[in-house]
């Protein structure tokens, strides 16, 4: 069981709320979020680096010159891997990055990773209403009331998508807008702060509980 305490748009205190998330024991904690964090973070690779070896250079197939009798290192082809413009050995090829992770592993780090954050986690009130266009200086403004500062990486996170607040964080630096159903590891660790309203904290215990 968590305690928060809740701010409505103005910044002050006006409730608490208490939610309730599975983490893992203390033991394991550290090593779970681990491997969810490599895993996500390797499977965002492509895996398109290639290069070609001296079987895949174009060109090479007659001697440059007779083994012996130039004074010259002897030499088989000009697609040497010593030679420019030859083959590379052991570079790299297509390959396929992706880490496998039961999905009930990966729930469990990310309520871990959630709950981990505590300390820096702010819960405010619905203010859909005072978005009926995009204010950018407004949201702003109003995540600094909260309590995170301007040079601070930020992750606002909703129950659902709004357009006018989505138009309004798009823009700005260090600040990064998630909904309650797309939270992943790194983004929960690499905040310095988390503000999420009221409803996406509900929303947080229904989708990612057991």
């Amino acid at each position: 069981m968590f305690k928060c305490e809740v701010k409505n748009w103005q910044g002050e205190q006006v409730s608490q709320q208490t939610f309730e998330l599975e983490i893992a024991k203390e033991t394991t904690a550290a090593g779970i979020v681990h491997r969810a964090l490599v895993r996500q973070m390797t499977n965002a690779r492509q895996g398109t680096a290639s290069t070609k070896t001296r079987s895949e250079v174009r060109g090479g197939g007659r001697k440059p010159w007779r083994q012996k009798g130039t004074g010259r290192a002897r030499a088989g082809s000009i697609r040497s891997p010593l030679w420019r413009g030859g083959g590379v050995i052991f570079g790299p090829k297509p390959r396929d990055y992706n880490l496998k992770m039961n999905r009930k592993e990966r729930r469990l780090a990310l309520r871990t990773a959630f709950a981990s954050r505590l300390d820096d986690l702010i819960i405010v009130e619905e203010f859909n209403s005072y978005f009926s266009c995009p204010k950018t200086k407004e949201l702003v403004t109003a995540i600094v009331r909260w309590g995170s500062l301007l040079d601070e990486k930020t992750l606002l996170i909703l129950s659902e998508k709004n357009e006018n607040i989505y138009l309004s964080a798009r823009n700005v630096e260090n600040l990064k807008l998630l909904i309650a159903d797309q939270l992943n590891v790194y983004d929960l660790l690499h905040a310095d702060k988390l503000v999420v309203t009221a409803s996406a904290l509900g929303k947080i215990q229904e989708v990612y509980s057991e």
